[in-house]
């Protein structure tokens, strides 16, 4: 039986070529002038305090439905107005039930830098996230080989977005450090089994620690107790959050409670 990363990407390959047929780069590259941008990784890095990146998404293979009456415009003047540094915005379609139209709504009526938090397997992608207003995407380590992950990295910084390089084993890390210009994400969560744990971030940050970049922790962060442990450990103070603000009764709160554990 395939892992759930692999039939994600199978999945993406299809979908991506749909897509091409449909949208050629040059009609990319026009609607790409018509978008405002923001620079993801100079927020975080300008960010004294603790900077959370707030998700927006509907679905995921490990929880299935998140939110029944799912509204992204709604989640996003929630995550702003609690102090969100960024956003993630899902738009993986299949998996996710994400959509990049979602990046263009929030775009019109927010200034925030946003995370294309998709499958980047193809530098298309690129082109085709920032013309939906997309700051910064996302380079998964274990999804790609080298020499992909490099063409991809290279065509993102071409068209100036910021980029998170995703790690979630050390072998993984070593590989993310030459990505100088990166932010790096640890991943708490592996894609291939999806069992989580906020430990992950503790034993690979002595990898990443001297990457120029931002660090960033992502999944299994469940409250402010979780972030304080993490930046106890590590002194990583990003975090991007998603089904714990997405499930939380008072997700204004919680950020609240996160973004005050440094003080």
């Amino acid at each position: 039986m395939k892992n759930t990363l692999e039939k994600i990407i199978n999945d993406k390959k299809q979908s991506l070529e749909l897509i091409k047929k449909d949208k050629s780069l040059d009609t990319l590259e026009k609607n790409i002038k018509d978008q405002d941008f923001y620079n993801f990784k100079k927020a975080i890095q300008k960010n004294k305090g603790v900077s959370v990146i707030s998700e927006i998404k509907k679905a995921s293979p490990s929880a299935g439905i998140l939110i029944d009456n799912f509204n992204h415009l709604e989640l996003a003047k929630m995550y702003v107005e609690n102090g969100a540094t960024c956003l993630s915005v899902l738009t993986e379609e299949k998996h996710f039930l994400g959509k990049l139209e979602h990046i263009q709504d929030i775009k019109k009526k927010f200034k925030i830098p946003i995370l294309a938090k998709d499958f980047f397997i193809d530098p298309y992608q690129i082109p085709l996230a920032k013309s939906f207003g997309s700051d910064c995407i996302l380079i998964i380590i274990a999804a790609l080989n080298g020499s992909l992950a490099d063409e991809i990295y290279s065509e993102a910084l071409k068209h100036n977005l910021s980029v998170i390089v995703e790690v979630h084993d050390t072998k993984e890390a070593e590989m993310a450090l030459k990505y100088e210009q990166a932010l790096i994400g640890i991943n708490n969560r592996n894609l291939k089994t999806l069992d989580v744990s906020i430990n992950n971030t503790i034993s690979i940050f002595e990898v990443v620690k001297a990457h120029k970049g931002p660090l960033l922790s992502e999944s299994g962060i469940k409250d402010e107790k979780d972030a304080q442990f993490i930046f106890e450990k590590t002194g990583i103070k990003n975090f991007l959050i998603g089904e714990s603000l997405l499930k939380s009764d008072k997700p204004g709160e919680l950020m609240k409670r996160l973004i005050q554990i440094t003080q």
